[in-house]
């Protein structure tokens, strides 16, 4: 299953002429299992001023399985591979990037990103990735 990131959501939501829109519209045409998780759901929504877009946006992202954390076990697994990236010597810039790829990790996802610190997070760990 493929996780997809807000990187390439807002790339999708917002028509951006970029390889990881098409690249999501094909994986969705073609009906291939794709997926978020709680805090992708919250960044994408957070962005979406209109209240008809808000709703329409909504109501199709949780049309997609919805991937939860493992409780405290994830965020001890976020804050391992955050860690692990500083001891080879690579800073990843957002905390939320160490939980997603927890996340990834554990239920075995492959991230589909637009996002340097993903890049950093999988030379350092077992993250699997599709990069947009």
């Amino acid at each position: 299953m493929i996780l997809v990131d807000t990187s390439v959501w807002i790339d999708f939501l917002t028509g951006a002429n970029s390889r990881g829109r098409h690249t999501l519209h094909r994986l969705i045409e073609e009906e291939e299992d794709i997926s978020i998780t709680e805090i992708i759901l919250t960044e994408v929504l957070q962005g979406i001023k209109e209240d008809k877009e808000f709703i329409a946006v909504r109501d199709s992202l949780m049309e997609f399985p919805i991937h939860a954390t493992k409780g405290i076990e994830t965020y001890l697994k976020a804050a391992g591979i955050y860690r692990d990236c500083r001891k080879k010597g690579k800073t990843i810039r957002k905390t939320v990037d160490c939980v997603i790829a927890a996340i990834c990790i554990e239920y075995n996802l492959i991230l589909f990103h637009n996002d340097s610190d993903f890049d950093r997070i999988r030379e350092c760990t077992g993250l699997k990735v599709l990069r947009a």
